[in-house]
């Protein structure tokens, strides 16, 4: 299973580097025609927000690390490892339900824009922001999955983010 994840993981990596070098590229379009051509692309704004819009709520998803994200720990830490186990199925839990809870709202939303098509290119919007779809089903896996894991014995708290071997060997 753990072969598994991480080809999961790496093609979501993969995936979000697709998505940024996309972006990127239509940034250079956008800098040429604009400032070589003296002619500006108007589509090249729409790409960089769709694709930023879609690598953020990727990367959210299916990249970032439980340590990655943003926790407010003061009491969290203070407490023995019990209680942390305790804090963290919970807020777990209620992570994953409170996106349960919304996605209902979720897709009716998404649904509603598919009679309206972006500004410049034309793309349908419910295209556009079906990415919070996948996001919101990512993280209510991710979350059950982790207090499952938690549940059965695995260590609620996220290991530390390993220095990088260079800067290991120059200290």
């Amino acid at each position: 299973m753990n072969s598994l994840a991480q080809r999961f993981r790496g093609f979501a990596e993969d995936i979000g580097g697709v998505l940024l070098g996309l972006m990127f590229l239509a940034f250079l379009v956008q800098i040429a025609t604009r400032y070589v051509f003296n002619a500006p692309a108007s589509w090249t704004l729409e790409a960089c927000l769709t694709l930023w819009l879609w690598a953020v709520f990727w990367g959210a998803a299916f990249i970032l690390d439980e340590r990655d994200q943003v926790r407010f720990d003061v009491i969290y830490t203070a407490v023995p490892l019990p209680f942390r186990r305790a804090f963290a199925i919970v807020s777990a839990l209620a992570i994953s339900g409170g996106m349960l809870a919304a996605l209902p709202a979720t897709w009716s939303f998404v649904s509603f824009y598919e009679i309206k098509r972006s500004a410049v290119i034309g793309i349908r919007l419910d295209y556009v922001f079906s990415i919070y779809l996948v996001f919101a089903v990512g993280v209510i896996i991710r979350y059950l999955w982790r207090a499952i894991s938690i549940a059965r014995g695995a260590n609620p708290d996220p290991p530390p983010i390993e220095m990088a071997e260079s800067e290991t060997k120059s200290s």
